[in-house]
């Protein structure tokens, strides 16, 4: 079961698994109908992509997950240009920890060493990127290390409920001053401009956790 929103490449990967022994039972562009062809054909394992439609944020990886909440022994091989933190750390915990692999498209030098890893993943193994890994590693550390002394004592008047104007009073510093300092914050805690998602909360929510 091969699910990749890029024509192209999904194609490529068709032709791929089908010379070197493998059926594609089901070929799909979002996570939507990855749930839905998974349910309806039964894959030996399962080959996603993390960003796809309609957000193109995390779908692919989202999708995996739940996969493997429904059938904790079915095999999934991540196959992405970006480490999604979030999901890859639940997707890699989920079932045993067996038969779950998350492979960089950008770091895959060979053939070969795709389909060994996906055979690996089939047979119940586990195989992860170690650039997957270092970044899963940063990840559990203390999200706060990277801020400065006055970022900190920001983003404790913002956990607090302060608006821009009254950390700025607290601080008798300028608004534009408390600004800078928040978009500093939210960009090392790698918090991105998103639609679907209050970045200022998140940002509160790494506080209160650390």
């Amino acid at each position: 079961m091969l699910a990749e929103d890029s024509v192209l490449l999904r194609e490529g990967l068709i032709g791929l698994l089908n010379r070197c022994g493998h059926e594609v039972v089901a070929a799909v562009g979002d996570a939507g109908a990855l749930l839905a062809a998974v349910a309806e054909h039964g894959p030996d394992i399962v080959v996603t992509d993390v960003r796809m439609p309609p957000g193109f944020q995390d779908e692919g990886l989202h999708a995996a997950v739940r996969l493997r909440e429904q059938r904790p022994t079915l095999p999934v091989l991540v196959l992405s240009q970006y480490v999604q933190r979030a999901y890859a750390a639940e997707l890699l915990d989920s079932g045993d920890g067996t038969g779950v692999g998350y492979l960089l498209k950008d770091r895959v030098g060979q053939v070969e060493e795709f389909v060994d890893a996906l055979g690996e993943v089939a047979d119940g193994g586990t195989v992860v990127d170690p650039e997957v890994v270092r970044q899963l590693l940063r990840r559990r550390r203390d999200p706060l290390e990277r801020l400065t002394p006055r970022e900190r004592e920001v983003l404790a008047l913002v956990a607090e409920g302060r608006s821009n104007g009254a950390i700025a009073r607290a601080l008798v510093v300028s608004d534009a001053a408390v600004g800078k300092h928040i978009g500093s914050i939210l960009t090392k805690l790698d918090l991105p401009p998103a639609d679907e998602t209050h970045r200022r909360v998140l940002a509160v929510l790494a506080y209160l956790r650390a």
